[in-house]
């Protein structure tokens, strides 16, 4: 580095509500039921997350086949379809949900609509669980669009009859633009009453939009299989500021600060803060002399455990997941999708 470097620190940054719960699923399931738990996929897409629960006796799989009998099965956050929920439920485990409760209102928004004869275009990317999970909800009758491009090649039973949903990580203006697409070729498509993009998502979006025109560089705490935490990057990159992600401190690069003066350090909803730290400090290690956190209102959502983790006082509250709490976004940095 040379001369005086700042960091300036988003807010919000890191873990959101879904991820917070689903740790705390895996870490109470361990505590009450004793290693080894066994989750369906990684609980959530970050590396130093998913090694510290391994530690403390998780066993992440992909195939049920792979989880004897009478085991506890957690799924992660990301969701699942509903032929992972019955041989589930067939095979006899002990399931906790760890689903996000906003990807499950997706799922019950799916279920529902369904029922009523509609088809469904989602827009998301081929291959991530949590589209694998919404588009599992159903047989058929599901369209997938990961670009404006494939609009265009859609191909509905029906028109009349035809809603729109949205994997939550996505880049909120990408899926605006893809929304725009969808709208003007089915007309009368159905929106979300509420959009599905998540307000972590969002908020971690319009941070990185404040920031870019601040600093030299934006990094990201991240890992590669996190949607979430690429779409900040990518974002910073579309702004025309450089955006890097690292895993840890140790991806830094120090050529990446060869003419900086002010960097920007925010972190996906699925990073834990102590990579942030730990970032902070290697960066300082390479000559930043001030740490300034950006203006922004913390988020307080929070989501309850599943029955059966719950503290013993609230173990006969029915209410669901996603009725107990408010979806806050700080009016400072809120953007229209």
């Amino acid at each position: 580095m040379s001369g005086q470097v700042n960091i300036l620190l988003a807010e919000p940054r890191g873990f959101c509500a879904g991820v917070d719960r689903a740790i705390e699923i895996v870490e109470k399931a361990l505590v009450k039921f004793g290693a080894p738990i066994y989750v369906r996929h990684e609980i959530v897409h970050n590396t130093y997350v998913v090694n510290d629960l391994k530690t403390k006796g998780a066993i992440f799989i992909e195939a049920l086949d792979a989880v004897p009998a009478g085991a506890t099965l957690v799924f992660s956050a990301h969701g699942v379809s509903r032929a992972v929920q019955l041989e589930a439920d067939q095979r006899g485990f002990r399931v906790f949900d760890a689903t996000c409760p906003l990807v499950s209102k997706v799922h019950v928004e799916v279920a529902k609509l369904a029922k009523e004869g509609y088809e469904f275009v989602m827009i998301g990317h081929k291959g991530h669980p949590e589209v694998e999970g919404t588009m599992g909800q159903l047989d058929a009758g599901i369209h997938l669009v990961e670009g404006v491009a494939d609009v265009a090649s859609l191909r509905p039973g029906q028109t009349e009859k035809l809603a729109m949903v949205t994997q939550t990580t996505l880049s909120v203006d990408d899926a605006a633009e893809i929304a725009a697409a969808i709208r003007a070729r089915f007309p009368k498509v159905r929106e979300p009453k509420q959009q599905d993009i998540c307000y972590a998502t969002q908020n971690r979006q319009d941070a990185v939009k404040v920031m870019s025109s601040r600093v030299d560089m934006v990094i990201v705490v991240g890992s590669p299989s996190s949607s979430n935490s690429n779409r900040l990057a990518e974002l910073a990159r579309k702004l025309g500021t450089p955006g890097y992600m690292v895993d840890s401190a140790d991806d830094l690069q120090p050529q990446w600060f060869a003419g900086c003066t002010r960097v920007g350090l925010t972190a996906g909803a699925s990073a834990p803060e102590i990579l942030v730290t730990q970032v902070i400090e290697r960066i300082k290690a390479l000559g930043a002399v001030s740490v300034r956190t950006m203006a922004g209102s913390p988020e307080t959502v929070k989501f309850p455990l599943p029955k059966g983790l719950r503290p013993w006082a609230e173990e006969d509250d029915d209410t669901p997941a996603g009725l107990l709490s408010q979806q806050h976004r700080s009016p400072a940095l809120c953007a229209p999708l």
